[in-house]
């Protein structure tokens, strides 16, 4: 069974005082998209580069999920170091994943441009920073997502199969 990670990086959230939007329009994105079986693994925590480090390694390497979607912190803002924290454990950066995500939210908001997303590897498996906000989660799922199979495939990670009526995943004949 795929294991997928979503990690929502919120200060607001992780204190409680504040409802995780984007985790859960993660979840749900994924749910009408793939057709495999695969069980969420959803870690909530606070902005910061050691906090958001240290739970990409422990769902990565303790985990051992296949794919870790992040949500948030992906901002200008001071506090919103997630690119950075994904930078400091990844093993090769993925940036065509970050260059997608940004064109294809473009064509909706002119502030995409401020979004740091990013994507890297680490070991086997992918990790992929989304926005927090749940439309621009599905804009940015919609961009990439149909790479990602084949992605996993090639780093040796878990096999998702997806429904082409959401998104076709593409396997190079």
């Amino acid at each position: 069974m795929v294991r997928i990670g979503i990690l929502t990086v919120s200060d607001r959230a992780a204190r409680g005082e504040y409802a995780d939007l984007g985790g859960p329009a993660v979840v749900d994105w994924l749910r009408r998209a793939i057709v495999t079986p695969w069980e969420p693994v959803s870690r909530i925590i606070p902005d910061g580069i050691d906090s958001v480090r240290d739970a990409l390694i422990a769902l990565c390497d303790i985990e051992r999920v296949d794919l870790l979607l992040t949500t948030g912190g992906t901002g200008p803002s001071p506090r919103d170091c997630t690119p950075e924290a994904t930078e400091a454990v990844i093993e090769r950066v993925m940036p065509g994943f970050g260059e997608a995500m940004r064109l294809a939210s473009l064509k909706h908001v002119p502030t995409a441009i401020l979004s740091r997303q990013t994507a890297g590897l680490r070991g086997a498996c992918l990790i992929v920073n989304l926005p927090g906000k749940p439309a621009s989660v599905a804009v940015c799922l919609d961009a990439v997502f149909a790479a990602i199979p084949f992605c996993l495939y090639l780093i040796g990670a878990g096999r998702i199969e997806t429904d082409s009526a959401v998104i076709e995943a593409f396997r190079p004949q």
